[in-house]
């Protein structure tokens, strides 16, 4: 039976997402969700194979084939002189076929990092590994420099590294406010569909922890040679449609001025936040936006202390800036409700 190349394509995409999702009996289950015959699944697999784009691990049961590479970028040679020059030997050849916006987003994304490695890290050399399948392209960029968290903390005076982390949720944080704007790694995490930093112990990510995200903080532990310097991880789809323009407008105003950003409470506290001092460290710089939207998902309580700082005593200081909460669950609405009437 033939298709129409649009339903051929979905099919084989979908054989493909299960296949990387270690999907048993996946003839049967592609079959059914498709309501094809299986022998016509078989013979795409098999299309599949022959291409060299998935491998057979054993009857019934196959995976994607992988490839990697490895670059080493050296200060004194002169390859952290220009982002540009990184880009083109590291990672240009790799997604030159890939659809313009995947490619503006890689090229956003890799640049930003690099200069954070060249302007901030006084590392003298940098690695970068990209690892592809059919479906999805990783860049993992490790440096030996003194690490971004530590610099951040100690920069800025700030008590710890959580305290620098919840930071760098909120963006425009910079230790160059000359040169850098400080909202690289902002839109970066926002424009990945998975995007890590490791650096002196703590692991910053803007992606919701699931099992199906273990993987990807074994390719950290891969890539990080020891415990000095940083390590960034970025995963997108070869078939992403998201634009760069589109996420700069989810966050700023119809100048292009970044004035809105979005604080993920589950990846800032590591228990539900109760107190006055955890609502003045989300309070702590919130005066450069002119909207903040408070994510409480995964959190299932707040103290009244917490609720009280946030939306009345930060609300009455600062009446010009919209304070937004999303996603609370019926006992931090309740507590919500308890403060603000």
């Amino acid at each position: 039976m033939k298709f129409s190349e649009d339903k051929k394509n979905a099919i084989l995409h979908y054989i493909l997402e299960k296949i990387s999702q270690n999907t048993t009996s996946l003839s049967k289950k592609v079959s059914e969700t498709f309501n094809v015959n299986q022998s016509t699944i078989h013979s795409y697999i098999t299309d599949l194979l022959e291409k060299n784009i998935i491998m057979k691990v054993k009857r019934g049961e196959y995976k994607l084939v992988t490839n990697s590479y490895k670059y080493i970028l050296s200060r004194k040679n002169g390859d952290l002189d220009s982002d540009l020059y990184a880009l083109e030997e590291c990672l240009s050849r790799h997604i030159s076929s890939f659809p313009q916006n995947v490619q503006g987003i890689w090229d956003y994304v890799f640049s930003e990092m690099v200069n954070n490695v060249m302007d901030h890290s006084a590392a003298e050399t940098a690695t970068i590994h990209v690892i592809q399948d059919y479906i999805n392209t990783t860049v993992i960029l490790s440096d030996n420099g003194i690490g971004i968290f530590k610099k951040l903390k100690d920069y800025f005076g700030f008590p710890s590294i959580d305290e620098t982390i919840c930071e760098l949720f909120k963006g425009k944080l910079t230790t160059d406010s000359m040169n850098h704007s400080g909202e690289g790694i902002f839109f970066s995490s926002k424009l990945m569909d998975s995007f890590y930093i490791i650096s002196s112990g703590y692991l910053f990510t803007n992606s919701k922890y699931t099992e199906s995200k273990y993987e990807d903080t074994k390719l950290l532990n891969n890539s990080s040679q020891s415990d000095i310097g940083t390590t960034v991880v970025m995963k997108l789809s070869n078939f992403s449609i998201k634009e760069v323009k589109d996420i700069f407008n989810l966050y700023e105003d119809s100048s292009g001025r970044f004035t809105k950003t979005i604080l993920p409470l589950k990846n800032i506290f590591k228990a539900s936040p109760v107190s006055r001092s955890q609502a003045k460290r989300v309070c702590n710089n919130l005066d450069k936006f002119k909207e903040v939207i408070i994510d409480f998902d995964e959190i299932t309580w707040m103290g009244q202390g917490f609720a009280h700082q946030l939306f009345v005593v930060f609300t009455n200081q600062h009446p010009e800036i919209k304070i937004i909460p999303i996603n609370m669950n019926e006992d931090v609405q309740k507590m919500y409700n308890h403060a603000i009437l």
